[in-house]
């Protein structure tokens, strides 16, 4: 599936819970990659920050840097969420203030970079958490990049006013840089106005809405045991079907032959 991107706007939380339920749930091998640029915090907060050194974007920036070695240093920045299996992968986000510097100019290499994991062997998906996308240094070449841009936001009018400006953000940048169409997707958070309502307000297709899960929220944040049956995971484990979904429409239309026209349907 490639790079499948979530952010949110300004005031709209839940993208960290979002990313981290979908990466526990996905079917495929998976890569969860914390690219706030405010800072990662599954390490901290799910993790209880137990592992046995520095370890994640941060640390492979600097050495990025340094050394020129991100295919070689990749892996062993990456903390195994499912260990020993290896198939839900999480590269935590900067936790130095003082790394984010290192991070921010090689957005760039990191989207290439994650774009080829789709087609090693094994083949990974790579769940990106871009944060909010008000944070400095935003990390513009990894929405570009995805293959789908999921655009979070809890269906409540604040939310969503912030979500539409946000939207217009995101629209412009991808039009100057000549992203294909039909990336962009709203992804909603908890209870509030109907999805047509708000697709229709907001000029694009919701794909999903997830339910509000204070409980399963909170062991996603702060850490403990994570139950497969409980309402958040089970809704994360079925958006992996729309999302594949997605993609080969996008991936039939772009393999479509110019000279046919693009098919109504797709």
């Amino acid at each position: 599936m490639a790079i499948i991107a979530l952010v949110s706007a300004k005031g709209s939380p839940g993208v960290t819970t979002t990313a981290l339920a979908c990466a526990l749930s996905w079917h495929r091998r998976v890569v969860l990659a914390e690219c706030d640029p405010a800072g990662g915090s599954v390490l901290a907060g799910y993790l209880g920050g137990a592992l046995d050194g520095p370890r994640g974007i941060g640390e492979l920036a600097v050495g990025e840097l340094r050394d020129g070695n991100l295919e070689t240093a990749f892996w062993s920045q990456l903390v195994d969420l499912d260990a020993p299996r290896r198939e839900r992968l999480l590269l935590p986000g900067v936790v130095d203030p003082a790394q984010a510097g290192s991070v921010t100019p090689l957005w760039q290499r990191f989207a290439d970079f994650f774009t080829g994991l789709e087609r090693g062997d094994p083949a990974y998906d790579v769940i990106v958490d871009c944060g909010r996308l008000h944070a400095v240094g935003p990390p513009w070449p990894l929405l570009r990049a995805a293959s789908v841009v999921l655009v979070v936001s809890r269906a409540q009018l604040p939310d969503l006013s912030g979500t539409r400006s946000m939207l217009q953000a995101i629209e412009r940048d991808f039009a100057e840089h000549r992203v294909q169409p039909g990336t962009l997707r709203l992804l909603l958070v908890g209870g509030g106005h109907g999805k047509s309502e708000i697709s229709k307000a907001l000029r694009l297709p919701v794909i999903a809405r997830l339910p509000h899960d204070p409980r399963t929220a909170e062991v996603l944040s702060l850490g403990g045991t994570v139950r497969a049956g409980r309402p958040l995971l089970r809704a994360a484990r079925g958006l992996e079907v729309p999302v594949g979904a997605l993609l080969e429409r996008r991936r039939a239309r772009l393999a479509w032959p110019v000279s046919q026209g693009v098919p109504d349907a797709i």
